[in-house]
C-alpha cells in the first residue's frame, strides 16, 4: 500500500533533505555524524541527502576535516554562500528598504532611501522599490546568487496568503494589491521574473526576526510591538504566528485608549497611535512638523525624540512617559488574554526604551491579572529587541527563504510564478 500525502517516501525525503539544510544551516560547519546525530538518523542515512544537497550547491565541504567521532574522519559541511538568497523589502511612510541574505543568514547587498510614501498612490512607490530590488538583485548575482524569493513588509492589514494590502492607514493605501507593480524586479538580466512573491505586515515579520534572530532562546510565547509613524504588534504562541481569521491580528495601533480621545485615520477616536505614535509624541514634544521634517529618513526623527530626551528636554521627556502609560493601557488588555511569556519592544521603540518602559510597566503591573513566572504580580516581563528598527526589513528577509528550508531541491527548480 502507498501512503499518501508527506508520508509519500518523496514526502518523508523532501522533510529529510530539509532537516538536513536547516541542521546545517542553523549549527553548521558540521561533519555527517554530527548532523545525523542532531536529526536522529543514521549516517548512512544521511550520506545521500548530503550528496544531493552538495549536487545541488546548497551545501558545501569546507575542506577541514571533523574530528572527535567514531570512525573515518570526514570533511565538515557549511551552506554554500553562493545559490538562494531571500529578498526582504520594506515600505515604509518615509522610507524604502532592500536587502538580501544568503543561506548563512549573512546580509550580502543593502539600499535604503528616503522616500515620501504618505498619501502616494502605490504605481510611483512600487517603480521607486522596484528600481532599489533590480540594483540589489544585480549585486548578488555579481556574487553568484540568485533570488529565491521576495518578502515585503508592510505597515498595514494584508490579505491572508495574498499580495494585496487591504488598508495602510498611514500611507493611504486600500485594496492594493502589489504583485503587478513588482513583475520582474528581482529577475538577473536576462533571467527568469517568476520568484515567489509575499506581502506581510511589518509587525509579524519583526516578530518572526525576533524569533530567529533576537538571541539565545527566544520566548515560544510573546507580544512583539514595534513603531514608528504607526503602531503594530504580532502575537507568537508556541513558536507560531497567531493571525486571526482574516490575518489582521495585532493591530494594536487602533486598540482604543481613551474612547473619547482625538479622531484617528482608520476612523475610529482614542487609539494608542493618537497617543504614542509618532507624530502623537512629537507633537506633544513641541516639535513642530516643520521642525520634524528638517530629520528626513528612517528613524531620524526618533533619533531626534531620544537625543532630546537624554538631553533632559522636559516636554519630550513628559511626551514619551504618556506615551508609554498609553502603551501599557493597550497592552494590559491582550495580556490579560493572552498570557505570553514576554512583551518584547521592537522597532523604533527599542530605541526610546529608557524613556518609555517605566511608565509602560507600571501600567502593565496596575492592570493585568497575571502573575509573571516568579509569581510576583505585573504579568510578563517587558524586554528590548537588539534588531530594532531592522527587525521587519530582516525579517522579510529570511522569511523570502523560507521555501529553501522547507523544500530544498525544488527551490532549485525553475520558479514558478506566484499565486495571488
Amino acid at each position: 500500500m502507498t501512503a499518501s500525502g508527506g508520508d509519500t517516501q518523496h514526502g518523508i525525503r523532501r522533510r529529510n533533505l530539509a532537516r538536513v539544510l536547516r541542521t546545517v544551516a542553523g549549527h553548521g560547519p558540521l561533519s555527517r555524524a554530527a548532523v545525523a546525530a542532531r536529526i536522529g538518523l543514521t549516517r548512512a542515512g544521511v550520506a545521500p541527502l548530503v550528496d544531493e544537497l552538495l549536487r545541488a550547491g546548497l551545501l558545501v565541504e569546507t575542506g577541514r576535516v571533523a574530528t572527535g567521532g567514531r570512525g573515518r574522519p570526514g570533511s565538515e559541511l557549511a551552506v554554500s554562500d553562493r545559490g538562494p538568497a531571500g529578498i526582504g523589502a520594506e515600505i515604509g511612510v518615509d522610507h524604502l528598504a532592500v536587502c538580501a541574505v544568503d543561506l548563512r543568514g549573512r546580509v550580502r547587498a543593502r539600499v535604503a532611501t528616503d522616500a515620501a510614501n504618505r498619501h502616494r498612490a502605490p504605481g510611483p512607490v512600487l517603480r521607486h522599490l522596484s528600481a532599489l530590488l533590480t540594483e540589489v538583485t544585480a549585486e548578488i548575482s555579481a556574487e553568484g546568487l540568485r533570488p529565491a524569493g521576495l518578502t515585503v513588509a508592510v505597515p498595514g492589514l494584508v490579505a491572508r496568503d495574498a499580495t494585496t494590502v487591504v488598508h495602510a492607514p498611514n500611507l493611504g493605501w486600500r485594496a492594493a494589491d502589489l504583485a503587478p507593480g513588482l513583475a520582474g524586479a528581482t529577475a538577473p538580466e536576462g533571467g527568469s521574473s517568476a520568484v515567489p512573491l509575499t506581502v506581510e505586515n511589518e509587525a509579524n515579520l519583526g516578530a518572526l526576526a525576533e524569533l530567529r534572530l533576537g538571541g539565545d532562546a527566544p520566548p515560544p510565547d510573546f507580544v512583539h510591538v514595534s513603531a514608528e509613524i504607526g503602531i503594530g504588534a504580532a502575537v507568537v504562541v508556541d513558536g507560531q504566528l497567531l493571525r486571526g481569521a482574516r490575518g489582521f491580528a495585532g493591530e494594536l495601533g487602533h486598540v482604543p485608549v481613551y474612547p473619547d480621545g482625538p479622531p484617528c485615520d482608520c476612523g475610529g477616536r482614542g487609539c494608542l497611535e493618537q497617543y504614542a505614535g509618532e507624530q502623537a509624541v512629537l507633537r506633544a514634544g513641541g516639535l513642530t512638523p516643520e521642525r520634524a521634517a528638517a530629520h528626513p529618513g528612517p528613524g531620524a526623527r526618533i533619533g531626534l525624540l531620544a537625543r532630546r530626551a537624554a538631553d533632559g528636554d522636559a516636554a519630550v521627556v513628559r511626551a514619551l512617559h504618556e506615551a508609554g502609560a498609553a502603551l501599557g493601557i493597550a497592552l494590559a488588555g491582550a495580556v490579560n488574554l493572552l498570557d505570553p511569556q514576554a512583551v518584547v519592544l521592537g522597532g523604533a521603540l527599542a530605541g526610546l526604551a529608557p524613556w518609555v518602559l517605566p511608565s509602560l510597566e507600571r501600567e502593565l503591573a496596575l492592570r493585568t491579572a497575571v502573575t509573571a513566572e516568579d509569581g510576583r504580580a505585573g504579568g510578563p516581563g517587558v524586554r528590548v529587541s537588539r534588531l530594532g528598527a531592522d527587525g521587519p526589513l530582516l525579517g522579510a528577509a529570511h522569511a523570502a527563504l523560507q521555501g529553501v528550508l522547507d523544500d530544498p531541491l525544488h527551490s532549485c527548480a525553475p520558479a514558478h510564478p506566484p499565486r495571488n
